[in-house]
């Protein structure tokens, strides 16, 4: 499957990603540079200097929300993206109603309370729906101990282990990794559900 088969063939996959942190804006950023076109974002949060060490935003940004600077961040290197901006914290009351047309959801919430009510309404509400989280990312080194594990529908990408604290801080290198293992985790489920398609059509 060369890239031209591979863009073809995600062209028209609608991407929601909750949190536009150090998971979300890099997955994001994989996601658009190798041929997403549709991507709903959603997060409350302004972005602080301490966010560069790992998030995929730049100083001049510094005291922008988020969800419209990673919009311009992500047009400047696609332009024809088409993006939906939600600038709100995410709860059971809206969450299915931002992200329920989209064909994959990307969890990438920094706070363990986020992560659950989102994977728990999903997991209810949209059972069908495939769920990408990241858990585990903290600290250094220790490439082996990343890993994505399958509950189901539910994909965790990370180590499962290392929590983030004032001695174990969310560093680039592996924030980095886990985003990219959710985008590729994106990638592997639109591409292995598409190819199954053609080969159904063929039979």
């Amino acid at each position: 499957m060369d890239l031209y088969d591979i863009k073809r063939l995600i062209h028209n996959k609608k991407i929601g990603i909750a949190g536009c942190g150090g998971l979300g804006s890099n997955c994001a950023v994989a996601l658009v540079r190798t041929g997403i076109k549709h991507i709903v974002i959603a997060d409350y949060d302004i972005i602080d200097e301490s966010n560069l060490n790992r998030q995929y935003y730049f100083l001049n940004q510094v005291g922008r929300k988020k969800v419209f600077a990673l919009r311009d961040n992500l047009m400047a290197i696609e332009p024809d993206v088409n993006i939906e901006v939600f600038d709100t914290r995410l709860d059971e009351s809206n969450l299915i109603k931002i992200y329920g047309q989209c064909d994959i959801i990307v969890e990438a919430f920094d706070e363990a309370s986020q992560k659950q009510m989102i994977i728990e309404t999903f997991l209810s509400e949209m059972p069908e729906k495939n769920i990408i989280s990241g858990v585990g990312l903290a600290g250094f080194g220790n490439n082996n101990s990343l890993k994505t594990s399958r509950f189901g529908n539910l994909y965790i990408c990370g180590d499962n282990i290392s929590e983030v604290s004032e001695l174990n801080p969310p560093l680039a290198p592996r924030v980095g990794i886990v985003a990219n293992m959710q985008a590729n985790q994106v990638l592997e489920i639109l591409l292995s559900t598409e190819s199954q398609v053609n080969e159904n059509q063929i039979e």
